[in-house]
């Protein structure tokens, strides 16, 4: 199942890699990408566990950068 979301607070290029780079080591992701140009999470993943993830995504995201956060 793919989604976007919108992401708030994403201030580095740099760290949307790291995210991104991480999002895609989480069990049950297909494919993830954040753009820091668009601010958006694309996130392909297992729809039973997509909430999950999500939440898993968001904790990466915060250790990255602590005010960066994912609209749901």
């Amino acid at each position: 199942m793919k989604k976007r979301f919108a992401m708030e607070n994403l201030d580095c290029a740099n760290c949307a890699a790291k995210m991104e780079a991480a999002i895609q080591k989480l069990p049950g992701v297909n494919s993830a990408t954040v753009s820091f140009m668009t601010q958006k999470l694309t996130i392909d993943a297992e729809e039973g566990r997509l909430e999950e993830i999500l939440d898993q995504a968001a904790a990466i995201c915060r250790k990255v950068e602590p005010h960066c956060v994912i609209k749901r």
